[in-house]
């Protein structure tokens, strides 16, 4: 089972810009497919984005499209969550996941690490 270490939170204020990212250890990182999820504070986990195993074919809610962006380098086993034009709502703790079944809908993300907080400043 791959191990996986997010990084790049922070404090930014509406507007601004950050790239998550995450190392993958352990595995075959090319063998899975993988997402990102966020948890806020008394609210339940919510799909970001996910990725299939190439790359090739990437999904993200429709209220994300447009500010999100996933990728991954299978070369380097690290997979990215560009996220533009942050608003407050954003504010949550990203977590980097393996995903099965339905990735384009409804992921069920089996494993993941062990997050990194994005705070958004109005």
């Amino acid at each position: 089972q791959l191990q996986l270490v997010e990084s790049g939170g922070g404090l930014v204020q509406a507007g601004d810009s950050l790239r998550l990212s995450c190392a993958a250890s352990g595995g075959r990182f090319s063998s899975y497919a993988m997402g990102w999820f966020r948890q806020a504070p008394g609210k339940e986990r919510e799909f970001v984005a996910t990725i299939g195993y190439s790359g090739r074919d990437t999904y993200t809610p429709d209220s994300m499209k447009g500010r999100f962006t996933i990728s991954r380098d299978n070369a380097k086993n690290t997979v990215a969550l560009q996220m533009n034009n942050l608003q407050p709502e954003d504010t949550a703790v990203y977590h980097c996941a393996i995903a099965e079944g339905h990735i384009a809908t409804t992921p069920n993300f089996i494993s993941w690490g062990q997050g990194t907080q994005v705070t958004v400043s109005s």
